[in-house]
């Protein structure tokens, strides 16, 4: 089965992220959620439930040397939401949370990606996303950027944009 880590940042769509984990087995996907120190917060009282929902352990820290990897490799990330500092962060290589981190060596490591930020349009008008998305671009992230983004989150978009990039099986 191919594994798909779902990777989250602390924005309103995050507290849908149950459903997209659904959505996202249902496509076939062996699913792991990592999120943000500050999005594992925000879902503080959900963070049993979505661990029983995944099979696996959510993560917003990395590992102590010598604890064993509790995630099976990823086939593939998908960055949802993605906000507007972990976009900048992840395109500038300033990796301070797990999920950066992460989705920061897994240029490197060659694993499909897609991102979607959440962010306003005024920041989308702010000249060093633009710069972030297209360095993002550039390693081979697919980045979608939402048409409308103060109209709400479209995770089925998401979704969509993974299974063109990868193939379950």
């Amino acid at each position: 089965m191919s594994t798909l880590y779902v990777f989250a940042s602390a924005a309103q769509p995050v507290f849908d992220i149950a459903r997209v984990i659904e959505d996202a087995q249902a496509d076939g996907w062996d699913v792991c959620l990592g999120l943000t120190p500050t999005a594992a917060r925000w879902l503080a009282g959900s963070l049993d439930g979505l661990a029983a929902l995944t099979g696996h352990p959510v993560r917003w820290d990395g590992r102590l040397p010598g604890e064993p990897e509790v995630w099976p490799a990823a086939s593939a990330i998908l960055f949802a939401p993605a906000s507007f500092a972990a976009v900048n962060q992840w395109a500038l290589g300033t990796a301070d949370t797990f999920v950066v981190e992460v989705v920061a060596e897994a240029i490197g490591l060659g694993i499909p990606m897609v991102a979607m930020p959440c962010v306003s349009a005024a920041h989308v008008r702010h000249p060093q996303f633009e710069r972030s998305v297209e360095t993002l671009r550039g390693a081979g992230v697919s980045v979608v950027v939402p048409q409308e983004p103060d109209l709400g989150f479209p995770w089925p978009l998401a979704l969509s944009a993974v299974r063109e990039r990868i193939v379950v099986g």
